[in-house]
């Protein structure tokens, strides 16, 4: 079962107005209230929406926002009624924690001849959310913003955009990534533990691979036999693999499993010499890897802390992330080959995947049952965390096309042909440019507008190549 919660994201509404248009024009807060009604219900479906009361004044503004805060809600949507001032909106959000955005839309859509006095003050929130934009950026306070028909598609996919990175936002403050072991040498892997806690939010909890033996070691028969059905559904699995190589596969995955659920991990990373080191294990944990990725746990290798944390971090936000990196160049098909030892996200498989017992020399163990597929073909985003010192933090997005090509006969582990939008030179050129890491995670699908909020909620730099 995906361990990703899909409930959905928890918004609070602060829908503007001045309280001196209610003498002049007696019922128009009411029937602002009605249209902001109208307007949560015709995007009901990207989130839950908590809306009190239209806010009129400072004190509403203060006492509206301190309850979201308190109920803990994943972010804040700013709807102007009319005018209001954007100095009375300051002190709520300096007390604020939640992300914010403040989308400018109207009731009409266009200025008829018989509209009035009553007409051009219910639509005129572009001036207020200027005055209210200017003094939050004036303010130091991170908003992102929406201007636009309401009527139209783009509305509804801002908020729902917005509402999933606002809650991929506040996953991240408590969001936990077990690191086991690193790769000696491995430099564009290291980051600063605590300028990643405090400015993106995940916890890195360094452990001991005899804490993942010990879990492997005690996982029952039944335990280890309904994992095993469970591949014979998934998988095509390979007839010339012994029943007692998949019986230590699955008996991997089901103590690395305990080992992220009893730790409350999001994703994890254990190097692969720590299993021959220990002593006790026989074979490399692909199966479990490919396995906990498909249930939407964050995955890297070597003691990537930063790129299991960016996985664990896009399956919040998109839905679901793969694992790769870079191998080769291929110009015949304007492309670029992306595949890692044995692992990789086998829910994003083209086609049914093929479990392989697979020779495999490195670390000096047994052959590991390896999953061997291509993802889906479509559009896709390559993406990389880096780490500019300091909390500088930056990533690097290159959009493009996953090919439907699978025919490397002999490439036995997971792989893929992405085709960048900016052509294969230039793309990687820039990559190389910006620093980007020799590990990636790969989301599948159109989620650049999305990507684009969560970094500005989250004060990243984004280069897109």
């Amino acid at each position: 079962m995906n361990q990703i919660s899909h409930k959905k994201p928890k918004i609070g509404v602060l829908a503007l107005m001045l309280e001196a248009y209610e003498p002049i024009f007696p019922g128009i807060t009411e029937a602002q209230n009605r249209y902001v009604h109208e307007v949560l219900d015709s995007i009901k479906d990207t989130a839950e929406y908590v809306f009190p009361k239209v806010a009129v004044n400072r004190a509403d503004m203060e006492e509206l926002t301190a309850r979201y805060n308190t109920e803990k809600l994943d972010g804040i949507i700013i709807f102007m009624l009319s005018y209001s001032q954007g100095q009375y909106l300051v002190r709520a959000m300096q007390q604020n924690h939640l992300p914010l955005a403040l989308a400018l839309i109207q009731p009409n859509q266009s200025a008829l001849p018989a509209y009035g006095e009553w007409e051009y003050t219910v639509n005129q929130g572009i001036h207020g959310s200027q005055d209210n934009a200017n003094c939050l950026r004036r303010a130091g306070i991170p908003c992102v913003f929406f201007a636009g028909d309401r009527t139209k598609g783009a509305f509804p996919k801002f908020m729902a955009d917005f509402a999933a990175a606002a809650r991929t936002a506040a996953a991240m403050k408590t969001m936990r990534i077990g690191i086991i072991g690193k790769l000696a040498g491995m430099g564009d892997v290291i980051t600063d533990d605590m300028a990643f806690y405090r400015k993106l939010g995940p916890e890195f909890i360094y452990d001991s691979i005899g804490t993942v033996q010990s879990l492997c070691a005690s996982a029952t028969k039944e335990e280890v036999e309904a994992a095993m059905a469970k591949d014979r559904e998934i998988f095509d699995i390979d007839p010339a693999m012994p029943a007692e190589r998949h019986e230590t596969a699955a008996r991997q995955y089901v103590g690395i499993k305990k080992y992220l659920e009893q730790n409350g991990y999001a994703g994890y990373t254990i190097h692969f010499d720590e299993f021959g080191a220990d002593g006790r294990f026989t074979q490399l944990p692909f199966l479990a890897a490919s396995s906990l990725m498909a249930e939407g746990y964050g995955y890297a290798a070597e003691g990537d802390a930063t790129t299991t944390a960016l996985g664990a971090i896009m399956n919040r936000l998109c839905g679901e992330s793969n694992f790769s990196e870079m191998y080769m160049m291929d110009f015949a098909r304007k492309a670029i080959l992306l595949c890692h030892a044995g692992e990789g996200n086998w829910a994003t498989a083209a086609s049914k995947p093929y479990l392989m017992d697979r020779i495999f020399n490195e670390g000096g163990l047994s052959n590991p049952p390896t999953p061997v597929f291509t993802p889906r073909p479509g559009r896709a985003a390559v993406l990389s965390l880096v780490h500019e010192g300091g909390e500088n933090f930056k990533l690097v997005m290159a959009q493009g096309e996953i090919l439907p090509d699978h025919d490397l006969t002999r490439c036995d582990m997971p792989y893929m042909f992405f085709r960048p939008d900016s052509g294969v030179e230039a793309c990687v050129t820039r990559w190389l440019g910006e620093g980007g890491t020799h590990h990636e995670t790969i989301v599948l699908g159109e989620h650049a507008a999305r990507i684009r909020l969560w970094c500005r909620l989250c004060g990243i730099v984004l280069v897109e190549l």
